[in-house]
């Protein structure tokens, strides 16, 4: 489980993103990045959607007319359904950013680089993306680290 898995299957790469949730050590190969990536970022995709397509679909918009020729347009105010729609992906993000960051901590490993510089991905999103695209680097067994017993 400590070493990166090459040409790891959809099904490996999430599993061991989810089974090596705060794993900093040892590294992560491109396949089991990009697995991940997808799932990650797909499933944000779809929660962010399902939440604005809620609130596109149910929104209404009133016309007043105040008299004196003034309109005043308002729009419904966001029900309870909407937050809990927004509340969703905010929850995954918090549940998936400690693994994003250990699985982009460990491919900087397997490409022989500081698994910190992938804090650079949090404030430049382009980075993180640049980083998952470096090949390994056979150098990189030296962030290897066995575990006793396994």
């Amino acid at each position: 489980m400590w070493a990166p898995r090459y040409g790891a299957s959809f099904g490996q790469a999430v599993g061991r993103f989810f089974r090596k949730y705060a794993t900093f050590s040892g590294r992560a190969s491109r396949s089991e990045f990009w697995w991940a990536y997808l799932v990650v970022a797909g499933l944000s995709f779809i929660l962010v959607t399902v939440a604005i397509a809620y609130r596109v679909a149910t929104v209404e918009y009133r016309t007043y007319d105040l008299g004196g020729g003034q309109v005043y347009q308002a729009t419904t105010p966001p029900g309870p359904v909407f937050w809990l729609l927004l509340a969703l992906p905010a929850l995954w993000w918090l549940a998936t950013i400690v693994p994003t960051l250990a699985l982009g901590w460990r491919r900087l490993h397997d490409a022989n680089l500081p698994g910190a510089l992938y804090l650079i991905a949090v404030f430049v999103g382009i980075v993180g993306i640049v980083f998952g695209l470096l090949p390994s680097n056979p150098e990189g067994a030296r962030h290897d680290r066995p575990e006793a017993g396994r």
